[in-house]
């Protein structure tokens, strides 16, 4: 029998949560993220959205949809307790066959764009 292998959604999605959470420092997906990603997830870490006291966040449950082969823009449900938070990112897949964030997005305040030059 095949092990089950997780998806790419389910691994990240488990990853953005510890880094959100502050179970898992930013710079852990400095190689895990590429474009503005990064900076929005350190900008969202350094708020705490998903520290709490008590219960651990947990991914509840994960959507996904395929805009094109070698993208995923994916949902996920995250729990802590009797909170329930949602949390959205996209995927890609580069050349090296490697998934990659290339945005995150959690309900509340965004991280300001960088101004046109």
């Amino acid at each position: 029998m095949i092990p089950h292998q997780p998806l790419p959604t389910d691994l990240f999605a488990d990853l953005l949560v510890a880094v959100l959470s502050g179970h898992r420092p930013v710079h852990s997906m400095l190689r895990h993220t590429r474009g503005r990603a990064y900076d929005e997830l350190a900008w969202l870490a350094e708020r705490g959205p998903l520290r709490t006291r008590g219960a651990r966040p947990v991914v509840r449950d994960i959507g996904y949809y395929e805009p094109r082969p070698g993208a995923i823009e994916a949902f996920a449900r995250i729990g802590a307790g009797d909170r329930l938070r949602a949390m959205a990112f996209r995927l890609e897949l580069g050349r090296d066959r490697r998934w990659r964030c290339t945005a995150v997005e959690l309900g509340g305040p965004r991280p300001p764009r960088p101004e046109a030059d």
